[in-house]
């Protein structure tokens, strides 16, 4: 009984088999399946008896297929709804959904949730044992799907929450890395005219038996330090970074410090508080309304504000809610939440449709997320052609410079 319930549970691999089928004609093949004995028994049911099989070998490099995103999360989830609302099983949508997906990982993670719902286990309890994939909230609001009966309507609310998040969250990305990609790309330029570029003409201007300007002794320098210490600076940046990530995985009073520093930025600063505020209401909005009670839908919304300082915010809001103070009282003692949110969280506990006014509230600061990013972009554009200008211009004129002045004594 043992053996079979784990064998149940393993994870689905692919398998190719070669045999005969009934007419003695040989024939080979590719399926899905837990062990060979398993295959050898599904095989000679259709009736073809399996010679050899043996698991399908994995290329050596990129044949995982590529990691799976939030986004393929969102998806999946998406399409689960969709399948559920047309009144197809749940073990059926699964495969069903698995035969349409390109990503091999992917299929694999949603047929080894078929074989765990297959075996018996509860759709939520299957999502637990992906936490890098499934968060708690995600399998709270499946667990509490299936408990009231109403999974299909709870997984349409999970891929709606996930679309929206994860578009917030493609803004933010798209607002940051822009701007960060452009600097990368001017550093390195910069960095290979010094290197490269600029000896060339150092070796001309040795030649010239005079006082070279001020600013082209400064860029000369500056290129033989390059030259000497390039790969000493390379290294030093690309331990920076590494070890940034390390503290602020690794140490949450770097984090919140971190997390504290970037509010306060120009620009970006307010991009991201106003994606804090749209997930924190489109978060507590949609654990609300699948019947969470408000306390626990509160610790789900403290670690999917994104940011250390929030997150202890609505820890505390949590504490008084849970002494009955109201939430909308809460939210303005903390003060660090909108006022539009406090009073439309209090039209929402007044009459009954918090749920309602808070996915409003959501819908407003994620509109505001798009227009900032977009203003954003518009303005970084002029401001990169710049520093880009100044960078690779400035280094030119340094270069020039003796030219023109030896030009003008001639």
């Amino acid at each position: 009984m043992a053996t079979a319930k784990a064998s149940a549970q393993a994870k689905p691999s692919v398998f190719i088999y070669k045999g005969t089928d009934k007419k003695g004609r040989k024939i080979s093949g590719e399926i899905d399946g837990s062990s060979a004995a398993l295959i050898k028994a599904q095989l000679l049911k259709q009736g073809i008896k399996a010679t050899t099989v043996r698991k399908k070998p994995k290329p050596m490099f990129g044949g995982g297929g590529k990691k799976i995103q939030p986004q393929d999360v969102a998806i999946f989830t998406r399409q689960m709804a969709t399948m559920m609302k047309a009144g197809v099983p749940l073990v059926q949508s699964f495969e069903i959904v698995a035969d349409g997906q390109e990503n091999p990982k992917l299929r694999d993670l949603i047929l080894a949730l078929r074989e765990e719902v297959a075996a018996g286990n509860s759709f939520a309890s299957a999502l637990s044992k992906h936490p890098q994939y499934f968060d708690e909230l995600f399998c709270n609001l499946v667990e509490s799907g299936e408990q009231s009966g109403a999974l299909e309507t709870m997984l349409d609310r999970i891929a709606t929450y996930k679309e929206k998040t994860e578009k917030i969250k493609a803004k933010i990305k798209k607002a940051m890395t822009y701007p960060i990609a452009v600097v990368v790309v001017a550093v390195i330029v910069t960095g290979i005219l010094l290197v490269k570029v600029v000896p060339q003409f150092a070796e001309t201007f040795s030649s010239f038996g005079a006082d070279l300007p001020a600013f082209t002794v400064f860029v000369l320098n500056l290129s033989e330090y390059m030259q000497e210490w390039w790969f000493f600076i390379l290294i030093g940046i690309i331990g920076f970074v590494f070890l940034f990530k390390e503290a602020v995985k690794r140490s949450e009073a770097f984090a919140y410090q971190v997390d504290k520093a970037s509010l306060k930025l120009p620009i970006v600063g307010d991009i991201l508080y106003n994606s804090i505020i749209a997930r924190f209401a489109r978060t507590l909005s949609t654990t609300f309304s699948a019947g969470v009670p408000l306390i626990d839908a509160l610790t789900s919304v403290s670690g999917a504000t994104g940011n250390m300082l929030y997150k202890d915010a609505v820890i505390r809001v949590r504490e008084e809610v849970s002494t009955g103070i109201q939430l909308n009282t809460s939210l303005r003692a903390s003060k660090m939440f909108p006022a539009m949110l406090i009073q439309m969280t209090a039209i929402g506990e007044e009459s009954g449709a918090l749920d309602d006014m808070l996915d409003k509230v959501a819908e407003f600061y994620e509109d505001a997320v798009d227009n900032m990013v977009d203003n954003l972009t518009s303005l970084l554009e002029p401001m990169i052609m710049a520093v880009l200008g100044i960078l690779v211009g400035g280094l030119m004129i340094a270069m020039y410079l003796p030219i023109f002045q030896i030009g003008q004594v001639v």
